[in-house]
């Protein structure tokens, strides 16, 4: 199978997500009182209303409407005053009551966009992005220094309810082939459930995994959801067709149901348009299937033939009124609006001059936001200088410490104060690079702060020229051969040199100033 970058010389990927997420900060369900708890004991949160009995009439849940309009607002989208439910028709166990509660046509959000910043390796895969110059448009795509800024639409954002959970026993491929029986679980059934669905502008696996990653944090950040992609809150389903480069016409296109991750998402995209290149290019046919990213065998495999919106039967939902949101609802839903990450990330560069990578970097989670800002605040009139080395312990060693450990932030033993207390022994080379460190990792291990550490340890770096030109001389002195040698050119002796002062120092002179004395001496 070709390579994705091969198949792009000829073929384009036309990529639309369908983005689900659960609204797991409510306490209820959509349409009934009861209780919302991921793990509980399996059909213990149920009434005749998510059962579908007979004579059970629902109750639409406030709550997550103001949640959904939240949404769309910090996703740009217009704000529909008057929608309606329907009926989703599809006989399936997972919902009891044999068909779905949506919104049809009309969502509560239409007509949104997010803009994508790709850069570094993210922005290889689209074509012949070097065609043109920063500031240079193609489509929905420009140019930028590091990479380019992708336009992408939203077509809207609805609610509906969440079917429950069912497992198959017996094994097989497939949905159910080769199962025994079947478990079904109604506790998720009717949960509050928020599908976001993205005009067809996606044009890379990159672009999709960064778009999601972006709603992920703009939910995380006005609280709608945990978004936990392990428990099944926030999922994927990816749309992907392809056609002839300069083609105007879509292709036959395929659904990757129920991505659970953003390199799962990657990955079966990447799979999914190289299998369909191969398919294309050896005169087969691709057929509107929905499909499954099997991670393991890193394949797609065919699931069932996709349905059409004809199958379901849509028709306006009886038992529920249609709805007319007011000025006022929305307004109040608005003033609710926290600072998204787009926002808080602007606020750090012009603030604390961090470059926009470093600050788009900070603001992937909230946490290492929170973090950051709480170390600004005890840097006090030192937070501008301090702001890179800072950012730069939090993007590198906390993140990666945090990542091998499963841990989070707050139960660690790294406090704000501690940390900008490490980066000032740093910067003001008391401590070497390789030192700091270390201390990172004393801090962690035995809950110590940076300075105590770097006493009990006598870890500080002597940087007095006079003491460490005493060394110099008496190194060079001993090592004349050495010292002949860099003479002839050979420079890269001094590392030599670096060495040795470092050894009749202990480790605690200071490697800048040593390479300063050394070249200045040698250069004699």
């Amino acid at each position: 199978m070709k390579k994705l970058e091969e198949v792009f010389e000829t073929w384009e990927a036309v990529i639309g997500l369908e983005i689900h997420a659960e609204l797991t900060t409510l306490d209820t369900k959509m349409f009934c009182g009861c209780k919302l708890e991921f793990g509980a004991d399996p059909n213990t949160h149920t009434c005749p209303v998510c059962l579908g009995l007979p004579g059970a009439l629902p109750v639409p849940n406030k709550a997550a409407i103001e949640s959904i309009v939240l949404a769309g607002l910090a996703t740009n989208c217009d704000i529909e005053k008057h929608s309606m439910f329907y009926r989703k028709n599809y006989m399936y166990p997972d919902m009891a009551k044999n068909f779905q509660t949506t919104q049809g046509p009309v969502a509560f959000c239409m007509r949104g966009h997010l803009d994508l910043d790709v850069d570094g390796p993210a922005a290889r895969e689209r074509y012949r992005l070097d065609d043109l110059a920063a500031g240079e448009s193609d489509g929905n795509i420009t140019r930028t220094e590091d990479g380019y800024v992708a336009h992408v639409g939203i077509t809207r954002i609805h609610m509906e309810e969440d079917a429950g959970k069912m497992v198959h026993v017996g094994g097989g491929e497939g949905r159910i082939a080769g199962a025994t029986h079947s478990l079904v679980d109604y506790n998720r059934a009717g949960t509050p459930l928020i599908e976001l669905v993205t005009e067809p502008d996606l044009r890379t696996p990159e672009e999709a995994r960064l778009f999601m990653q972006k709603l992920r944090q703009i939910y995380l950040a006005i609280g709608i959801s945990d978004c936990s992609m392990e428990e099944g809150s926030l999922r994927c389903d990816g749309n992907v067709s392809l056609r002839r480069r300069g083609a105007k016409e879509f292709g036959t296109k395929t659904e990757l149901k129920n991505m659970n991750s953003f390199k799962n998402l990657h990955d079966g995209l990447a799979y999914e348009i190289c299998r369909q290149a191969e398919v294309l290019e050896e005169g087969g046919v691709i057929y509107q299937e929905t499909r499954h990213w099997d991670p393991s065998a890193k394949r797609t495999i065919v699931m069932r033939v996709k349905e059409t919106a004809d199958d379901y039967r849509l028709f306006p939902e009886p038992d529920l009124a249609p709805y007319d949101l007011s000025d006022a609802f929305v307004e109040r839903v608005r003033a609710k609006l926290p600072e998204l990450p787009d926002q808080k990330a602007r606020r750090f560069e012009e603030a604390f001059g961090l470059t926009a990578y470093d600050a788009r970097h900070l603001v992937e989670h909230r946490e290492t936001s929170r973090f950051f800002e709480a170390c600004m605040e005890a840097a006090g009139d030192e937070a501008a200088k301090l702001a890179k080395p800072v950012a730069n312990l939090v993007i590198n060693d906390v993140t990666a410490y945090l990542n091998a450990e499963g841990v989070a932030l707050a139960a660690t033993p790294l406090s704000p104060a501690r940390a900008v207390e490490l980066v000032r022994l740093q910067a003001s080379d008391a401590i070497s690079s390789k030192q700091a460190k270390q201390v990172f990792a004393a801090v962690l291990a035995e809950d110590k702060d940076p300075e105590a550490i770097v006493e009990e340890r006598g870890m500080k770096q002597v940087s007095d020229a006079g003491a460490i030109e005493a060394v110099v001389a008496e190194v060079i002195a001993a090592n004349p051969d050495e010292v002949a040698r860099y003479k002839d050119g050979n420079t890269k002796v001094i590392g030599f040199f670096v060495g040795q002062c470092m050894k009749k120092m202990r480790g605690q002179g200071n490697p800048k100033v040593i390479n300063e004395l050394l070249a200045r001496r040698l250069a004699e």
